[in-house]
């Protein structure tokens, strides 16, 4: 569904006075938007810390249970789907080396199923090889996207620094011309490298990554990229705000076309149980629930209490159910007795429906923007806490 249709559809509905039609295309306007599937390819020669990205980039720990296998030797022999923790439609796709035995560079894409990728994450953990630019050059004349990732980059910087001249800007350079200047002699047209540690994301280019990815994915598939993005920098966090805020009027149009049915007490049902479906999101995509600060401590190496000590809000601590969320409106005065007063104006006639509707998109509005700025803060305040 596009903007234009569901803007017509919502419309038509809503001059028919059938609200609960036009419910239906806000409701499946939003799911479609919320399950947008995105598939990331993640290939390279054997040991070039495929695996270790695949987890790091799903904010899981190697240990952690559905983690991708890690070693010193290859450990993918097959292509490993593994899904993103928080968002189900997110998959990232643990490819097995490029020129073994099994997966030959020549037949390389047709076995691994090329197609249903969204873009090609191209590991290497020393200088890009023959396979390497072999398989770039064959996915782009497949007419799909792809990345050099160098890998390991924390290894280079610890190597470097026991030289007396040591510059740790002056490694990352003779490090990223000296991929770039290999790749040009084999024939890649300005290439683009990016260096990344698997283990300390918020340094050094992973940064830059998402910034091209964003700028190049499709439009419709950005937010999805975004929302399962690690909380790397406060940008990312300040993205993710005004991604889930730019939902919000949608949320919101839900919320009053079910108010204009004459059913008592199934608005302010709704609209709960709404907001408790949005800001389980909102606490996924800040990474706020426990098993995300878990992951959180046990890579940055500040303790979970440290972290969960700076969270204001209680949505982020307990389950987010009606009773939190009511409860947590008490405080909020005005937007409880928006909804109040919604249930008051539902049974004057004809007035009533649209003054209802009326109020509960703006009780809606107020109540999800109060949720969003609290966890906003609060994932401003745990990356300080952990990487500022």
């Amino acid at each position: 569904i596009n903007m234009e249709d569901l803007i017509a559809g919502v419309k038509k509905a809503l001059q028919n006075n059938d609200s609960a039609a036009a419910a239906v295309k806000v409701q499946e306007y939003l799911e479609e938007q919320e399950n947008i599937p995105l598939n990331i390819a993640i290939t390279g020669e054997c040991g070039s810390g495929k695996s270790t990205f695949v987890n790091a980039f799903r904010e899981i720990d190697d240990k952690d249970e559905g983690a991708a296998p890690t070693g010193v030797v290859e450990t993918t022999s097959e292509v490993a789907a593994y899904t993103h923790p928080n968002f189900p439609n997110v998959m990232l796709w643990d490819l097995p080396g490029i020129g073994t035995t099994k997966f030959p560079a020549d037949k390389y894409l047709e076995l691994v199923g090329f197609e249903k990728f969204d873009f090609f994450i191209i590991i290497s953990d020393t200088r890009f090889r023959e396979n390497d630019v072999k398989l770039a050059q064959e996915i782009q004349r497949m007419k799909k996207k792809f990345y050099f990732v160098r890998s390991k980059i924390d290894n280079n910087i610890r190597a470097e620094r026991r030289k007396r001249d040591f510059s740790a800007e002056g490694t990352l350079t003779k490090i990223r011309d000296d991929c770039i200047q290999g790749l040009q002699r084999q024939g890649v047209v300005s290439p683009q490298v990016f260096l990344v540690s698997s283990f300390e994301l918020h340094l050094y280019d992973f940064s830059l990554l998402h910034e091209t990815l964003e700028r190049e994915l499709p439009a419709h598939k950005r937010d999805t990229l975004l929302s399962v993005m690690p909380n790397i920098s406060l940008e990312i966090i300040n993205k993710k705000k005004k991604a889930f805020q730019s939902k919000i009027k949608y949320y919101s149009i839900l919320s009053a076309a079910v108010a204009g049915v004459p059913v008592p007490l199934l608005s302010a049902a709704v609209d709960l149980g709404l907001m408790v479906a949005v800001v389980s999101k909102y606490v996924a995509g800040f990474g706020l629930n426990k098993s995300s600060l878990e992951r959180l401590a046990a890579s940055s190496g500040v303790p979970y209490t440290d972290l969960s000590s700076v969270i204001k809000s209680k949505l982020s601590a307990e389950k987010t159910t009606i009773e939190l969320i009511l409860k947590l409106l008490v405080s909020a005065a005005t937007i409880v007795a928006s909804m109040a007063a919604e249930e008051a104006t539902r049974w004057i006639p004809v007035f009533g429906i649209v003054a209802s509707m009326s109020l509960s998109f703006i009780t809606t509005y107020k109540a999800l923007n109060y949720f969003l700025n609290e966890l906003a803060d609060d994932a401003q305040k745990v990356f300080n806490k952990a990487l500022g």
